[in-house]
């Protein structure tokens, strides 16, 4: 084999080590999580709001991440968002009591799903419900709350 085949086989094998790491970069920016493996649980929440909230969004814990939004359904009965969380099986201790609200990452950024844990001793188990649950805030009504309440105010 001459230097020159050689030198086309280590370029070609660059480019292809490239390709894969632009690839997993992409996976790793848009929350897919098809080479992690962790199955972990599932958790139910219901929210009169999820704004933009959809599937894969991140589910996070005091900053860290915790697990991600795997589906979103509008219960027919309620007339509620029920958003199914998928929670890392390493964080299988989180107290029964513990509330999920939806955030905004920044002002105009993706939202999340925060929780906060509760003191009860029990923990929550796969197919659980999240009884206290807080929905998230749209921008355009309170802006629209604000104008609507100075147009009253100026009679």
């Amino acid at each position: 084999m001459n230097q020159k085949a050689k030198m086309e086989i280590a370029v070609g094998a660059f480019i292809v080590f490239g390709i894969l790491a632009l690839l997993m970069l992409a996976l790793k920016v848009s929350n897919l999580t098809i080479l992690s493996g962790d199955d972990g649980y599932e958790l139910k929440a219901g929210f009169d709001n999820i704004g933009g909230l959809k599937a894969r969004s991140p589910v996070m814990m005091a900053g860290v991440r915790v697990g991600q939004v795997s589906n979103v359904v509008l219960d027919l009965e309620s007339f509620e968002a029920v958003v199914t969380l998928r929670i890392f099986s390493k964080y299988n201790n989180l107290p029964k009591d513990t509330s999920a609200s939806i955030f905004t990452s920044g002002l105009l950024g993706e939202q999340y799903i925060g929780l906060e844990a509760g003191g009860e001793e029990q923990v929550l188990a796969d197919g659980d419900v999240l009884a206290m649950t807080q929905s998230a805030v749209v921008l355009e009504q309170i802006i629209g709350q604000f104008l609507f309440s100075k147009a009253a105010g100026d009679d």
